[in-house]
């Protein structure tokens, strides 16, 4: 098997999540005695607790960048960066290391491609639902996402930033998702795009209005099957 290196510590409840699911679908393809070959680097999440100037994000990406160039001289031959928002410095860090990252929203974009889905929604944090480079990834796949309505965009950056990253889901925010996911149905979406790790805690993706493309899932069980030996 091939080994991983994971960016992650943007929670600490996405990384869990990664390293959970990476390993029991090694166990299930390789045997139930194997696990996943992998370097993980938690970095300090409240170093990159809601970046919002250009300061900032080049900040974060000296972060991001730091930490991928540990990951391959210590002996990883892929990156998986385990946070949605962060992949706003995808190209940035992918020009400094020599071995592929991979990328969140191009792992969603196939797999919605391939399921034939051709309008959904896309929720997750601020910067994830309201730029381009995300939704650029999705529509490339032949993805006509909904446009973002910034009260949903207020509502969900509350719910993720002082609930969920501090691993305090409340029922209310439940309430409100599935509120938010019928209005969307109404709205012509035929699958909502999960691209925010933490967001599980408050969804049930696997029993809802819509089918739930999970974000998370789709990219840690695309890293699963490339430690195997897939491409």
């Amino acid at each position: 098997m091939r080994k991983l290196g994971l960016i992650g510590g943007m929670s600490w409840v996405s990384t869990h999540r990664y390293y959970e699911r990476i390993n029991k679908m090694v166990q299930r393809e390789v045997g139930r005695r194997s696990s996943a070959p992998m370097l993980i680097e938690n970095l300090d999440f409240a170093e990159l607790y809601q970046l919002q100037t250009e300061e900032d994000w080049e900040r974060g990406t000296r972060i991001l960048i730091d930490s991928a160039r540990r990951l391959t001289d210590a002996g990883a031959q892929m990156i998986i960066i385990g946070a949605n928002s962060m992949h706003r410095v995808y190209r940035d860090v992918q020009a400094q290391v020599d071995v592929p990252i991979l990328h969140i929203a191009e792992c969603v974009g196939e797999k919605m491609a391939q399921d034939g889905v051709k309008r959904a929604a896309l929720i997750g944090t601020r910067n994830v639902m309201t730029e381009g480079f995300y939704r650029r990834r999705l529509v490339a796949h032949g993805v006509d996402l909904l446009p973002p309505q910034m009260e949903s965009v207020e509502q969900l950056d509350r719910i993720i930033y002082e609930e969920l990253m501090l691993g305090k889901p409340r029922k209310d925010s439940e309430r409100l998702l599935r509120s938010m996911f019928t209005r969307y149905q109404a709205d012509g979406a035929q699958a909502v795009v999960l691209a925010c790790t933490e967001l599980e805690l408050v969804v049930d993706v696997d029993a809802n209005v819509v089918p739930i493309y999970d974000c998370m899932r789709i990219h840690a069980d695309a890293a699963a099957r490339w430690i195997i030996g897939g491409e």
